[in-house]
């Protein structure tokens, strides 16, 4: 994949960082600057911990046009109304888009200064427009907050590894096992007098349909087991029951 993040006349050095830290987050690997106020890679490796790898491959340019030299394909992030039409999407709606076209040649994701964004005349270098739909009251998005939702989208539509499993899993809780489970916990209720008034069938009624409604595993089952007895036990020693 060819993507490069593309930074116009960024202003901050800390929104540089956030950008970079980002980016090693969603695994995007370039970054080019064209004509920041400020940068220094050190500076921004203590901000964004362990990044000196990217750090030493970003390019910075002077003009965009050079920057964008090489670029088959042109998303652009912007927050302003346009009066021109533009070919205007959400984050989610282009990632796969833009990734397809990173597959087929160099791509670049633009972003613009903090202060206004990119110009119309930038965002006519670009393919499509990207805007984040955020409060009309309360449109405030700083650069790297805007990248990071944009470069998260990517990181979906890439397809992200499943959650680990555990590394001992249990078989789903028997029919036995919640029955067991079931007359332990209403002994152990009824030992530490928590009917009182209340039905017992109803009570142990809702605690079923409770445990049904999420589906418990041999080893929970037994664990909760474990617990309701030692409440009895725990009573029995104590002379209180």
């Amino acid at each position: 994949m060819r993507l490069a993040v593309v930074l116009v006349r960024t202003q901050d050095l800390v929104n540089i960082a956030g950008v970079v830290r980002a980016m090693k987050n969603f695994e995007l690997r370039d970054l080019r600057l064209v004509a920041p106020e400020e940068y220094d890679a050190r500076r921004i490796e203590g901000i964004a911990h362990k990044s000196g790898d990217l750090l030493r491959r970003v390019q910075r340019y002077d003009d965009l046009d050079a920057a964008l030299a090489d670029c088959t394909y042109v998303a652009g992030m912007t927050a302003r109304a346009r009066t021109a039409k533009r070919n205007m999407q959400r984050p989610r709606e282009i990632a796969p888009e833009l990734l397809a076209r990173a597959d087929e040649g160099q791509a670049a994701l633009l972003l613009g200064p903090e202060d206004r964004g990119l110009t119309n005349e930038e965002l006519d270098r670009c393919h499509r427009s990207i805007a984040i739909p955020t409060n009309p009251e309360y449109g405030a998005l700083n650069l790297a907050q805007a990248f990071t939702l944009m470069a998260y989208e990517l990181y979906l539509a890439r397809g992200v590894a499943p959650f680990k499993v555990p590394r001992r899993s249990a078989a789903p809780a028997t029919a036995e096992q919640l029955e067991l489970l079931f007359r332990d916990a209403e002994e152990a209720l009824g030992a530490i007098e928590f009917f009182k008034t209340r039905n017992p069938a109803s009570i142990m009624r809702t605690v079923r349909e409770v445990v049904h409604r999420t589906p418990m595993d041999g080893r929970e089952a037994a664990l909760l087991r474990a617990m309701c007895i030692e409440v009895v036990r725990y009573l029995e020693r104590m002379g209180l029951r």
